[in-house]
């Protein structure tokens, strides 16, 4: 039997982040996922977490945990899928190093992924959006942070981990007209920003605390924010601003969804669906063709550019059949309501 613990940390602490050069966000990312692995497994197997093998983490059990993390943690199926890729990742590396756990590893990888819907993306009206960035009270330390902090996650179309991890650094020559961001992938884009937005972080640099954490956002404590710190705020922001626009009550509004509204703004501004992909940082057009199935203005345009076809207007008319004919002037002859039908003699 081989023994867990060593081997996953090797995994996570040597392989990811050297060999493989991996943006310590997916490294977090998986170790989140074994986190909750381990914890289900060691509750199934009835052991502690250190005594686990690798051989205990067979394609049964890791079936029982996907199924566990939809229903149990309500967790939807991409994230289902996203677990999955985490567990083969580390048996494809425990494929190569351990060679008893070959057939293991490949019968792991092999676990299927789950088919998903693809659905239309959310995102805000512009006026929903105003609401929202003037809900934090700009008096506050906290609420001057929170604005900066929505201004510039809308205004980037930034994803949560790219506005959380940014540093003084990331502005060249500490000039806030432009961000440098270090995506997904590590791929690297330079963002030019409103001067609202650039306002809103001067105000929040002017009465940000001194501290050893280099990020430019942080918490009450002082720590750097995270990511569930962020959508605490941001639901908060919400409710307020739900006051002014009572749309935003139908609407289920997550960190992601500021990104998806900036990207539907930028698609009605210009018209240029590569813009978008070049704002948000797609490695791929087909990421960013979302966006054109949201936009009920495209669909518009291909209405008026094509035109309703010219249908003749007319009436229906029962068919000729001499049958159904028959039928039809019999039911006209009927005897009205309440008239008995002939030889059948009232009481």
């Amino acid at each position: 039997m081989t023994a867990l613990a060593t081997h996953l940390a090797a995994f996570l602490r040597e392989h990811l982040p050297r060999e493989r050069n991996v943006s310590p966000h997916t490294v977090t990312t998986y170790a989140n996922c074994f986190a909750l692995l381990v914890r289900f497994a060691a509750n199934h197997l009835k052991r502690r977490p250190t005594d686990l093998t690798i051989e205990d983490f067979d394609p049964a059990l890791i079936m029982a945990f996907l199924d566990h993390s939809e229903e149990a943690r309500k967790n939807s199926p991409r994230t289902r899928n996203a677990r999955l890729a985490a567990i083969r990742a580390f048996f494809r590396y425990v494929e190569y190093r351990i060679p008893a756990c070959l057939d293991l590893a490949l019968r792991v990888r092999a676990v299927p992924t789950k088919r998903t819907d693809t659905t239309l993306i959310d995102y805000l009206t512009r006026d929903e959006i105003t609401a929202l960035l003037d809900a934090p009270d700009p008096q506050s330390r906290l609420g001057t942070r929170d604005r900066a902090m929505l201004h510039l996650a809308y205004a980037g179309g930034l994803r949560v981990a790219e506005l959380l991890s940014l540093q003084m650094q990331d502005f060249p020559e500490r000039s806030l007209a432009t961000v440098h961001i270090i995506g997904k992938g590590r791929r690297e884009r330079i963002l030019p920003l409103w001067r609202e937005t650039q306002a809103s972080l001067r105000a929040w640099l002017a009465v940000r605390p001194q501290c050893q954490a280099m990020e430019i956002f942080l918490n009450a404590h002082g720590e750097p924010m995270t990511r569930d710190g962020f959508a605490f705020r941001l639901a908060k922001h919400v409710a307020t601003a739900a006051k002014k626009q009572p749309s935003l009550l139908r609407k289920r509004v997550t960190p992601h969804v500021l990104r998806h509204s900036c990207a539907m703004h930028t698609l009605a501004a210009t018209g240029d669906i590569r813009k978008v992909a070049l704002w948000l940082g797609h490695a791929s057009i087909q990421s960013t063709e979302a966006y054109l199935r949201a936009d009920p203005e495209e669909k518009l345009q291909i209405l008026a550019a094509h035109g309703s076809p010219l249908v003749k207007p007319g009436r229906f008319r029962p068919p000729a059949d001499p049958l159904i004919m028959m039928l039809n002037d019999v039911r006209k002859r009927a005897s009205p309501r309440g008239r008995s039908a002939p030889g059948i003699q009232s009481p």
